[in-house]
């Protein structure tokens, strides 16, 4: 049987209400702040930018309170990590709710200086958006649902650091349990790719850093594997797999038993408008396996790439969030997922296993 088409915007499982623009304001003058530009300026009925403001305008403190003055619901924090823990503290004492782009710090002590800001509650929250990501989105909405089973094995190789890290921690569904880190790096030469930039110029052979390291929490068991040129590169794919004791996931492919003598094969199809002389709109629809949508797309018919999708969530989630709905990500989990990549940077200095010993929230 056929997917059946999702309904109206809003209408759905994972859609999100029709209301008002969500009025927010973006410190920040790089390209990840672009992306929460881009997302307001396609969805002008979902979000209104109420101003922008860089660190690095010679106005300084004016332009900071001339900002805060239209009275943003928020501000989106997307500056240098160096920058980010003194701006949180100051925005979160003046009282102003911030999704915060960047929140680790460079140190332990740093985290735990962050950690403190925790008082604050749903006020701050951190845009991590890769669990947002649809094809993310929707293999996590497999796991909630329960049929693979008890999860007890995940290979990721779609995201760096605290990001791999958060992602990890959601399919395993751990806290701040404790575990034993082994992490070890590899050197290895690969032709450049595209960066933010765009495409190389030229080709060229470079040396790219790969860290692999294993997460141990006794009965369950987690794999980062990441190269530094994975984001761009047209020759690196990405990699995941998911493993219950009823089933897995691996890639786009969905196993599991429907009972002790069936199987059942499914894959992970995406939908997309606009191809093959559809003319609705280019975007996407959303992800189904078989005949069951486990992600829709809630800013469709928008134009968006699908981390612009994300971002998109992440701020509709803050909105959500500082009125008491659930976290986008709380500052107490990055900090956490942050601490955990500081451990595998240990790990990988030292050529010895690490064990987990704080719990940053």
């Amino acid at each position: 049987m056929a997917a059946q088409k999702p309904g109206p915007l809003g209408s759905g499982p994972g859609t999100l209400p029709d209301m008002e623009p969500i009025a927010f304001a973006l410190i920040g003058g790089g390209w990840r702040a672009g992306f929460f530009e881009r997302v307001a300026g396609a969805l002008p009925d979902r979000f209104r930018l109420t101003g922008r403001y860089s660190i690095r305008a010679p106005a300084g403190d004016a332009s900071l309170d001339k900002l805060l003055a239209a009275e943003p619901a928020f501000v989106v924090l997307a500056v240098p990590r160096d920058a980010t823990p003194v701006l949180l503290t100051e925005l979160a004492e003046r009282g102003v709710a911030v999704l915060a782009e960047t929140p680790p710090a460079p140190d332990v002590d740093g985290l735990r200086a962050l950690a403190r800001l925790s008082k604050f509650g749903s006020r701050i929250q951190v845009a991590e958006q890769y669990r947002f990501q649809p094809l993310h989105a929707a293999r996590l909405a497999i796991v909630a649902g329960g049929r693979l089973g008890s999860i007890s094995q995940a290979q990721l190789s779609v995201a760096h650091g605290y990001h791999g890290i958060d992602l990890l921690r959601r399919i395993l569904g751990v806290g701040a349990d404790p575990l034993t880190i082994t992490a070890r790096r590899f050197d290895s030469p690969i032709v450049a790719g595209p960066d933010r930039k765009g495409p190389p110029s030229s080709e060229r052979v470079i040396s790219v850093e790969q860290v692999i390291a294993t997460f141990d929490f006794g009965d369950r068991l987690g794999i980062l594997d990441f190269t530094d040129e994975e984001y761009f590169s047209w020759i690196r794919g990405l990699r995941m797999l998911i493993r219950g004791e009823r089933g897995e996931i691996d890639g786009h492919v969905v196993r599991w038993l429907a009972d002790a003598g069936t199987p059942v094969h499914l894959m992970l199809e995406r939908h997309d408008a606009g191809h093959d002389g559809n003319l609705e709109g280019l975007y996407l629809e959303g992800i189904t396996a078989g005949a069951e949508w486990v992600y829709r797309n809630p800013f469709a018919p928008a134009r968006l790439t699908d981390d612009e999708i994300a971002v998109a969530t992440c701020l509709a989630r803050m909105s959500e969030a500082i009125d008491g709905g659930p976290d986008v990500c709380s500052l107490a989990d990055a900090v956490q997922d942050r601490y955990l990549d500081l451990l595998v940077a240990q790990s990988v200095a030292t050529g010895l296993p690490v064990r987990h010993l704080w719990d940053a929230g």
